[in-house]
Order: structure tokens, then sequence, then C-alpha cells
């Protein structure tokens, strides 16, 4: 298609309508609403250790999103559906909505059903018809339990202090930035180990890490969400790009686990933690309550600490007697593997140059394709900040190129064994 100057009306209008979006979507602080009350993990460990444990129950605050609702359907009107930039504004103005509305309904049953809206299913199938993600996880999870634990070297069962951890990525980021740019933090109330904004990492400070956990933390948190928040920044037509849109989660945390993957800072461990996270949103699904989601964590091997923490992911703004979750969890494989799908066709294809793309913000595999004819417009911009392995292309392209090659040959066509003592 043609795609008009970056000055023309019909971009003009459409960044207007982002401008807008951006001023009400700010506010829409999915995770911040629908986080429990600081004290809450004492009293229930507590309570636990005591015996007489019951499933929390969380009082969330009250959120009225009238006003931006009404805005964010009236930007659905004025977009253009036939322009990249106004399907864009859609989709995303869609999705604000749908996320404004679960945090009005929140501690109800009906978060329940606007998560899975937002962020889909555990049963639901993984990219090109494959597995559903539950049974991807049942497999990551098998895979972590047969695993010789006497093989893992000394180091990497060393812990690292959410303190001295602070101090190694602050030094590792102000060294990537040659400045500081981005700062590392400790916050005590954090559910997750970490969280990552445009300029701010936060540690959960009762943490404890590992070697692989630094370098998860680098390339998935720094390299992938702060460096996408960055560069969204900086677009002059779409600043929305710097917002993490509910739509673009699977993309995000895909992107940012693929990071650890090519990176070779992924270990069996991390996958087990992801995928018993999913295990655990199909089970309260299935009628599981706090109680038995706590327990099924600890049985994994999680400590009551490490347990709480899992088990509150999956109950955030919905009850916690059983039959409802929030399924934000559920994309980490999706994603992972919808990245990993569109890198590996993106060599085939030639069009390595759309994942560099997708670095320029904060987007989904569909809208960086959309977007192609606008970067090479210069209606949008490439990314300034790339994560060091992707600046090494031919490096990447290697990889992909084995990859693409080594799907050809199926494992179950390996008859036993003794097919490996063969003189290759």
């Amino acid at each position: 298609m043609d795609v008009a100057k970056p000055q023309s009306p019909d971009i003009a209008h459409h960044a207007a309508l982002d401008a807008r979006m951006v001023r009400v979507a700010r506010d829409i602080r999915v995770l911040a609403l629908l986080s429990w009350p600081a004290g809450t993990e004492h009293a229930f460990l507590a309570d636990f250790a005591a015996g007489r444990a019951k499933p929390p129950v969380v009082e969330y605050p009250k959120s009225d999103f009238r006003a931006a609702i009404a805005e964010l359907e009236a930007i659905v009107c004025e977009a253009d559906p036939q322009h990249p930039l106004g399907q864009y504004l859609i989709d995303s103005a869609r999705s604000w909505t749908t996320a404004a509305r679960m945090c009005e309904a929140a501690g109800t049953t009906r978060v329940c059903v606007f998560s899975t809206e937002l962020y889909g299913a555990p049963n639901e199938a993984l990219p090109g018809s494959g597995p559903t993600a539950r049974e991807a996880a049942r497999h990551f999870i098998s895979i972590a339990d047969e695993l010789d634990h006497g093989l893992l070297a000394p180091s990497e069962s060393v812990h690292i202090s959410a303190t001295a951890l602070r101090l190694q990525l602050q030094n590792d980021l102000d060294d990537y930035f040659n400045r500081r740019v981005i700062e590392v933090e400790l916050d005590p109330e954090l559910i997750a180990k970490a969280a990552a904004g445009a300029t701010r990492i936060r540690l959960r400070a009762s943490a404890h890490f590992s070697q692989y956990d630094r370098e998860q933390l680098l390339n998935h948190e720094a390299f992938v969400h702060s460096i996408t928040a960055l560069n969204g920044r900086e677009q002059p037509v779409l600043p929305s790009l710097s917002l993490s849109s509910p739509r673009s989660t699977a993309t995000q945390e895909g992107l940012a686990t693929f990071a650890e993957q090519i990176t070779g800072s992924i270990d069996i461990g991390r996958m087990k933690r992801i995928s018993l996270r999913i295990e655990a949103v199909a089970m309260a699904l299935d009628g599981a309550d706090f109680i038995e989601i706590f327990r099924f964590f600890i049985e994994s091997g999680q400590t009551p600490q490490e347990s709480f923490s899992s088990a509150q992911r999956i109950f955030r703004g919905v009850p916690t007697t059983g039959g409802y979750a929030f399924t934000k969890d559920t994309v980490y494989v999706r994603g992972l593997v919808g990245v990993h799908t569109f890198f590996r066709w993106a060599l085939r294809s030639r069009k390595l140059p759309l994942c560099r793309y997708l670095f320029a913000g904060k987007m989904t595999l569909a809208d960086v394709q959309r977007f192609e004819p606008l970067f090479e417009a210069g209606v949008l911009l490439p990314a300034h900040w790339l994560p060091p392995w992707l600046t090494r292309i031919n490096g990447l392209a290697g990889m992909l190129a084995f990859s693409l090659f080594a799907n050809r040959i199926r494992l179950d066509s390996i008859a036993d064994e003794g097919d490996f003592l063969l003189d290759f």
C-alpha cells in the first residue's frame, strides 16, 4: 500500500487519536489495581504454619473508568480501519476498554472472563495448531522433574541476595547505556520476583536469585521490557508504543522469554516455574482454591514464600475459592512459541529487519507486519536501543537456520538409543 508522508493529514489524524488514547490508558494499570494489600502474605503464612489457613479474602479499590471507556470507544469510531495506524488504534483501544472493565470488576468472577479475553486460557492451542499451553507446560514440568540435579554445576546452586543483584544489574545497565538510564530498586511488596518499566526495574527485596536469574533479568526485563518502552517513547506518531498494552502482552512476554532462550540464559528450572503457573491456572479454572494451589506449588518444590507469591499471581482480581483465575501467566509459552516461529519465518522470508522493528515499541506480531511500510517510509522510527544479541544478526541467522533444519528431524522416527551408535 502507499503510505503517506509523516506530516500528511491521515498520519496527523491518527497521531492525535493516539495521544488521546495515551492520556486515558495511563490510568488503566491492571497489575497495580489487582494487587493484594501488603501484609496478606505474612498473615496467611502464619495461619498456615498454625494449621488454620483459609483462602484469603481480598478487598480491591473501586475503579470507575466510564469516562475512559467512552473516550476509547470514540477513538475506535474515529480511526480508519483501512490504515495500519487506524487498525492499530482500534485494536489497542478495544483492548484497553476490556482491561478497564476488568479493573472495574475487581474481586468478582467477571475478571476471569475479561482476563481470558485478553490473555487466553491454558487449554487453547498454541500457534500453528500445536498442542495446548497446558500440554506444553506438562511437557516441560516432566522434563524438569526427570533431570539429574547432580549434573548442576556448583555455580548454579549459589544464591544471590536481592541487594547484591541490584548492584550487579545496575553496573551491567550503566555499562550498556554508558550512563544511568534505568534505575534498579528493591521493592518489599512486589508480587513477582522482578518487574520492569521504561526507567526502573524492581526486585522483590526478600527474594533470592541465581546466576541464571541475573542473566534472565538482564535479557528479559531490561533488554526487552525496558528498552521497548524507551524506544516507544521516541515515537513521534505513536507514543502509545511505550505503554504495556494488554493486547501486546503475549508478544512482549514471548519476546522476553525468547531473548532468554537465544542467549542461553533460560534454564530448565525457569521453564518449570513458568509451566507450573500455567498448570496452576488450569487447576484453578477446574475448581482448585487458593489453599490447593498453594500446596501444589509447595509440593512442586517451592518454598512457602515462593508458593504464596505464585498462588497470588493466579488469583489476582478473582475470588480465591476456586473456579476462576487471572490467566495472564498462560501467555508465556504461547508467546514464546509465537515469537520463535515468527523469527524463523522472518529468516526464511528474508524479512529479518522486522525482528529489529519489534523493539521499536511494545507491539504485536501482527502490528509489526502492518507497520513495515511505515518504518520504511520514516513514519515510525526504528529502535534506538537493541539487545546485544540482536545486533549480531549473522549469529542470530545461524541459530535460526539450524532451528529450521533441525525441526525437520522427528525424534519419534529414531527407533532407539542404538541409532546414535552409528558412525555418522
